[in-house]
């Protein structure tokens, strides 16, 4: 981000045309227009850049919540999944959704951009787990009512649509009763403060209660990244909102072992105020 002024977001990388940041609200068509833009023009920069850290590489694919490092396998935020339909939201290039597999679930994958799924299906190709991968935006999912035990995202979808709110019911009606949905996104604290890693980050000066989305356009006037900001409280009443019960919220520390610097996430601020915010869910039988 060029202007500390404004709201944090975490692109993984630049983009090839100019960036012209700005703050405007955009409707649902026009969030999922850039997502699509953005991460089918990102994606093989964002994998060189993190996949390691994700796992996209490895044979089973590995389900990390955050840049935190927080790992399922260690959280078991989604409880028992062996035998579980499993919808991952978002899913990217699906090394979470792989890793469900691996270990025994009935996992599918969902993404709104081709050029990450078609990394996916790189990974998938090498050898090791599959999944089914789907193109879709998260605001209309193309499945059945009552279809899956499970629903997952990390970092996935939910920050970047006009309309979380209706994600959440969309979540809820494709999700069996007593089903659980767990979701990562940015701490909505995070929104106060410049996106920097440093100490330039560590002054509040953005309004927490300002939701005007952080966009990015190219020299056209086209956008071609946004972030939709919510509260702590905006994300709880969408939940509610949807039929779904709040289990937990989840703020992961920043582990000691981990040095590296992700966007804005960092050790100098992991060690200050929390970076990820992980809500559970359930839907009532």
């Amino acid at each position: 981000m060029t202007d500390s002024s404004l709201p944090p977001n975490t692109p993984p990388a630049e983009p090839q045309l100019p960036i012209h940041p700005g703050r405007r609200r955009l409707s649902s068509q026009a969030s999922d227009r850039a997502s699509r833009s953005w991460w089918d023009s990102d994606a093989d920069e964002y994998h060189r850049t993190h996949g390691e850290f994700l796992g996209v590489g490895s044979e089973q694919g590995e389900f990390i919540w955050c840049p935190e490092g927080l790992h399922e396998g260690d959280a078991h935020l989604l409880g028992e999944i062996s035998g579980k339909r499993i919808l991952e939201v978002g899913c990217g290039s699906a090394p979470c959704a792989r890793w469900l597999a691996a270990h025994g679930a009935h996992a599918v994958g969902l993404d709104i951009s081709a050029g990450m799924l078609a990394r996916g299906l790189d990974a998938m190709a090498a050898g090791g787990s599959t999944v089914p991968l789907i193109q879709a935006s998260a605001e209309s999912l193309p499945f059945a009512d009552e279809s899956f035990d499970i629903a997952c995202s990390a970092f996935g979808a939910v920050p970047f649509v006009a309309d979380s709110a209706n994600v959440m019911a969309e979540v809820a009606r494709i999700l069996a009763p007593g089903g659980i949905w767990v979701f990562a996104v940015n701490h909505p604290m995070r929104w106060i403060f410049p996106d920097d890693p440093g100490e330039a980050g560590l002054t509040a000066s953005i309004p927490y209660f300002d939701r005007t989305p952080y966009v990015e356009f190219d020299s056209e006037g086209t956008p071609t990244y946004v972030e939709h900001h919510r509260t702590i409280g905006d994300r709880v009443r969408e939940i509610v909102a949807a039929g779904l019960e709040v289990r937990d919220i989840i703020e992961p520390d920043w582990p000691e072992w981990l040095d590296q610097e992700w966007g804005q996430w960092s050790p100098l601020r992991g060690q200050l105020f929390p970076g990820t915010a992980i809500f559970s869910c359930r839907k009532p039988d």
